[in-house]
């Protein structure tokens, strides 16, 4: 068990009683378990249990939950690569799915990196209407932004903005906002040593205040009518009970419908605490004056690569002035230059010199069937091709294809005369 501060021990004693107390101390002495969610976005839970090479254990959490063995080195694993999952803590994966959200909403993930609750909730939306997940530091938006495009994600805009600057610029236009907030993360003790470093109760305080104002931007954010999820990691009521309180009391048009806590002693997974809040009264045409479908525009390189490489039809594609190619979510916010925008749909490739070349990002969002061609790899030659070799392929084939794992793809690779050439990024290559 890590050594715990005494002022942490004394608030659960309190909080717990006696008994759950100390079943929560025998549970900290525990080795937390592993855990991944299935994207549901690429393959069902099914066929990904049949796939997978290493042993699977349902959480009960979510039937695409499952827990894997302390010795997978899943961040490695081909299926990991094709974004057939997300490593993620099972109490983690409660809060998204109190949100309801589903086909052709309009989603906040208020804070979102690292992703995993992101790309749950566009797993639960299928890829329709718009996810915005908003993440306000910008190394964590990009980690957010290269989640949601290893997993195929379609519908996102990605931006790092402050709430309360996300508010001001879009106003009451969601059906639903995730607050997943910042927190003092005493549910992460068993397994992350600095968050117990970090622990004080004046940090418990700040953090509080901090939810607070997080909260209020979020409220601005919603449409009457709207569902309100609020989430942490950690125990204190200060955080939790107390924040959704003062939330109520300065918002009338505000209630509570659902209250959950989890512990470690008490439940699988760290720990979690969620409320669940709808607004009083009927959302209007006016909630959506805010966002318009996007209008696409004639890119005559990118159309040629289309035809040539895809056997599906066109989507909608924006070209930005400084040559990338976008295929945008069904709708985007109407004033998109107010907006510090990240990623906005699928990056699909950049135009240079009148040449398109794709981005990885258009590989990982498309099945194998909508390909005209792709490369089948096993064994010596996946491995080699997730290192950013090349390997060899059908002579009779050329262009651009991607290469796939158990019929999944993981990459663009560039036919040329019996070898793929090898195009994963040199960051995600698996050496």
């Amino acid at each position: 068990m890590p050594n715990l501060p005494e002022a942490y021990l004394h608030r659960m004693r309190s909080q717990l009683g006696e008994r759950e107390f100390a079943a929560y101390l025998a549970a900290m002495e525990r080795q937390p378990r592993r855990a991944l969610r299935v994207n549901l976005l690429k393959i069902t839970a099914e066929d990904f249990s049949a796939q997978a090479d290493f042993s699977l254990t349902p959480t009960g959490i979510l039937p695409e939950s499952f827990f894997f063995e302390d010795d997978v080195a899943i961040g490695r694993h081909p299926l990991h690569a094709a974004g057939l999952c997300y490593v993620q803590e099972p109490a983690a994966q409660a809060p998204a799915a109190l949100t309801e959200a589903g086909r052709g909403m309009t989603v906040l993930d208020l804070c979102a990196a690292p992703g995993g609750k992101t790309t749950q909730l566009a797993a639960m939306m299928h890829n329709t209407g718009l996810l915005v997940a908003n993440e306000p530091v910008r190394s964590r938006a990009e980690i957010l932004a290269g989640n949601i495009e290893r997993l195929g994600v379609t519908n996102a805009l990605v931006t790092c903005m402050r709430p309360d600057a996300l508010a001001n610029s879009l106003g009451a236009c969601f059906d639903v906002v995730l607050v997943d907030a910042p927190c003092s993360g005493e549910g992460m003790f068993r397994k992350d040593d600095t968050a117990v470093r970090e622990w004080s109760e004046e940090h418990v305080l700040a953090c509080a205040t901090r939810q607070e104002q997080i909260l209020e931007s979020a409220a601005l954010l919603l449409k009457p009518g709207g569902r309100l999820v609020y989430s942490t990691c950690t125990f204190s009521r200060e955080e939790n009970e107390g924040a959704i309180e003062r939330f109520l009391s300065a918002h009338a048009d505000f209630s509570l419908i659902e209250l959950r806590r989890m512990y470690p002693h008490s439940s699988v997974g760290e720990g979690q605490f969620m409320a669940v809040l709808v607004r009083a009264g009927e959302a209007t045409s006016a909630a959506l004056v805010a966002l318009t479908a996007p209008a696409g525009e004639r890119i005559p390189a990118f159309e040629a690569f289309w035809r040539e490489t895809f056997s599906i039809n066109q989507p909608t594609a924006m070209l930005l002035p400084d040559g990338r190619v976008l295929i945008p979510p069904a709708l985007l916010p109407r004033e998109l230059r107010v907006l510090h925008v990240v990623r906005a749909g699928v990056f699909a490739g950049e135009l240079k010199n009148g040449r398109f070349t794709p981005n990885h990002a258009l590989a990982m969002a498309y099945p194998a069937n909508a390909f005209r061609a792709t490369v089948p790899l096993e064994a010596g030659a996946l491995t080699r091709f997730l290192a950013g070799e090349t390997v060899a392929c059908n002579p009779a084939l050329s262009g651009w294809c991607p290469a796939t794992v158990l019929g999944h793809p993981v990459g663009w690779g560039k036919a040329v005369e019996g070898t793929l050439k090898n195009h994963i990024p040199k960051g995600l290559r698996i050496r």
